[in-house]
């Protein structure tokens, strides 16, 4: 069957030569030159919006099989960024605490953040930055996924399949949203954090995300009362009571903080909790004035 079409192809091209002396108006007789120039080859990009069925550390190209958002997934593609300069000048993609890779964190921790409602870490969101292969780096690839999935609570990572865009997640009264908690204590140190409703019995309330300031994950341990501070006056703001010194005998607090290698990768928002250990709360004190929190 190919001898074939060679055949026709053959023949074809003896009837174009030799049919006649002159050429018609616009031929220049050199066949060669009228083939349109080939477009460049482009390198595959992944899809912003896509979802996946699974979680992906790196961006495999065997790995990429997504679905539809409302079919059963476990993660979303909301941002898809481009790293340029220094950060893309590497001989092979960012690694854990890298220029390149704090430079992805942040622009994924912004556009995630506007793609849901609010920052991510207020709610039972996990943001996961997925870069290329080395074998796709080095063929030119730059991008990094902004990946984002639903995890069980705050003490337990584990994703959550989901039906649905998370798009707009984290908008007023979302169920993912963090609210109200009752800490458990093992001694003196909180063990857990369980979610109730703010109109239940309860002993503590998320109030905001404090971002940390770029120092070293030890020296930030070291240091954590700034950041107990720091979650002191998001209370303040949260409930509208004087950011005073007032303030640490109104509520105690809570922080949750990034592990050290998500610390290392960029991102130092911390969690902030108001507590109340003396007595029993039965509604978020959000804008409720100094009379929710008096001096103790």
């Amino acid at each position: 069957m190919r001898r074939w079409w060679t055949a026709v192809a053959v023949a074809g091209t003896a009837v174009l030569v030799l049919a006649g002396c002159g050429a018609p108006a616009g031929v220049d007789r050199n066949l060669a030159d009228d083939w349109p120039a080939l477009a460049p080859a482009k390198g595959f990009v992944p899809q912003n919006g896509a979802c996946h069925p699974t979680v992906q550390d790196i961006g495999y190209l065997s790995g990429y099989n997504p679905v539809e958002c409302t079919a059963s997934h476990r993660a979303e593609t909301l941002h898809v960024g481009t790293l340029t300069g220094p950060d893309a000048e590497r001989g092979a993609p960012p690694r854990t605490g890298s220029a390149g890779a704090r430079t992805a964190r942040v622009e994924c921790d912004k556009q995630v953040g506007k793609a849901v409602g609010a920052d991510w870490r207020s709610g039972r969101l996990l943001v996961s930055v997925v870069f290329p292969s080395a074998v796709a780096w080095t063929g030119g690839a730059r991008w990094f996924r902004c990946d984002v999935s639903e995890v069980a609570s705050l003490d337990d990572g584990s994703i959550i399949p989901r039906r649905a865009s998370l798009r707009g997640a984290l908008a007023p009264g979302s169920p993912l949203a963090y609210g109200c908690f009752n800490p458990k204590l093992v001694k003196d140190d909180i063990d857990e954090m369980r979610p109730v409703a703010c109109t239940a019995k309860h002993h503590a309330e998320f109030v905001g995300v404090w971002q940390a300031p770029d120092i070293s994950y030890a020296e930030f341990r070291r240091t954590s009362l700034r950041a107990h501070k720091a979650c002191r006056g998001l209370i303040a703001k949260y409930v509208k009571v004087p950011n005073n010194s007032d303030l640490q005998y109104r509520a105690g607090t809570v922080i949750y903080h990034p592990f050290e290698e998500e610390w290392r990768d960029g991102n130092h928002g911390v969690q902030c909790f108001l507590w109340i250990d003396d007595r029993t709360l039965t509604r978020s004190l959000k804008g409720a004035g100094t009379r929710s929190l008096p001096i103790q």
